[in-house]
């Protein structure tokens, strides 16, 4: 019996043992946790890849590093953390850095400059005597700031609807959302939104503008505004509306004694040029300064048709006006007016042309009547 009872014992002690050992290990393995993550990281900048093992006393041998990336979308190890040292392997890329501990479980990676090539699935393993390998996954996603203008559309003065100003967002990631504040110009104005995604997983958001191009439109204050997961704070960028239009009408207005100045209304500003209609540049006692006449010596070279001439790309306009210079007494300066009234009516008829008669400087009378001095002078609006 005893003979019996021996046997057992040695039969089925090695087994008991067996069974007690595989139950420890089950019981290790269902404790031990490995930690990792999703990261976000913006263009450029650093991303860290966290991998931590808690809930274990066995001996880590090594960590290793997988990763299966738009760069790399073969799966492969591409770095080995071993307790002394740190092996890359499969085309070193010296931009991960190891700056976990070995001693503490800790096998957390550092990515620097990164790129849309990098983002994917990374995986870490722990490998642990006598248990065996222990892993988490890393998912890594890339965020793309936009690159965000606001541009001119150009519109001319018009009575139909026109796209006033366009906001793009380009080059976003995840797509970035534009909107537009548009002031006192709310319910006179509407945006329309289009995205383009792009082969690299950017999009490209347009914003446009729409209202009819009134003077009531131009320089109004609108604000363009994009926001995005890939920016820490909205985008918000002021536009002044521009709506172009050739020259207006032209006035021509004594500034000073002697002095003329041209005036309208334009968009862009107009440039000016002077002329004398009916007779060659005097060579002298005129001088010419942007939109301003002046005359220098009152004398009868200067006497004329002179002409404004108000032009951008849009058009141009013209204004003239009459000078005469005259001595003697003021009797006979009217009578010198009335005069060239009566000739150059039909000029002042048709073309708005204003005169203007001078005494010499030694007599400070007026030389026109009251209710008679230069105003505004007034000629076609020619568009270009």
């Amino acid at each position: 019996m005893k003979g019996i009872i021996k046997s057992c014992h040695k039969r089925f002690f090695p087994g008991i043992l067996l069974f007690l050992l595989l139950l420890n290990l089950s019981w290790t393995v269902e404790a031990v946790r490995v930690v990792g993550g999703n990261v976000s990281v913006v263009l450029g900048e650093s991303a860290t890849l966290p991998c931590h093992l808690f809930d274990t006393t066995e001996t880590l041998t090594q960590i290793s590093w997988q990763r299966m990336t738009k760069g790399k979308p073969e799966n492969g190890n591409f770095i080995t953390i071993m307790a002394d040292k740190t092996h890359n392997t499969n085309g070193a890329d010296y931009r991960f850095r190891n700056i976990g501990n070995f001693t503490k479980y800790d096998g957390t990676l550092q990515l620097s400059d990164a790129t849309l090539l990098d983002e994917g699935s990374y995986s870490c393993i722990f490998t642990l005597f006598p248990s065996g390998n222990f892993r988490t996954d890393v998912t890594l996603n890339l965020l793309v700031p936009p690159v965000v203008t606001v541009e001119d559309d150009a519109p001319l003065l018009g009575g139909e609807e026109a796209s006033l100003a366009t906001c793009t967002a380009a080059g976003s990631r995840p797509p970035a959302e534009v909107k537009w504040i548009m002031g006192s110009l709310e319910g006179s104005v509407r945006s329309t939104t289009t995205s383009t995604l792009h082969d690299n997983g950017t999009t490209t958001t347009v914003s446009s503008l729409l209202g009819v191009p009134t003077r009531d439109v131009n320089q109004r204050l609108v604000r363009c505004v994009v926001t995005s997961a890939a920016l820490t704070q909205a985008k918000s960028l002021p536009f002044t509306l521009q709506v172009f239009f050739s020259p207006t009408t032209v006035n021509i207005t004594e500034r000073s004694d002697n002095s003329f100045e041209c005036m309208t209304e334009a968009n862009p500003a107009a440039s000016f040029t002077w002329s004398r209609a009916d007779k060659s540049w005097p060579q002298s006692g005129v001088t010419v300064v942007g939109p301003t006449l002046q005359f220098v010596r009152n004398t009868a070279g200067v006497n004329g048709l002179y002409q404004c001439e108000a032009s951008n790309q849009y058009g141009r306009s013209h204004g003239n006006f009459y000078v005469h210079v005259t001595s003697g007494s003021c009797t006979v300066c009217w009578v010198l007016f009335s005069l060239l009234l009566v000739l150059f009516l039909p000029l002042v008829l048709l073309h708005g042309t204003t005169f203007f008669i001078f005494r010499p400087k030694q007599s400070r009378e007026e030389s026109t009547p009251a209710g008679m001095q230069p105003v505004h002078v007034v000629d076609d609006e020619t568009p270009t």
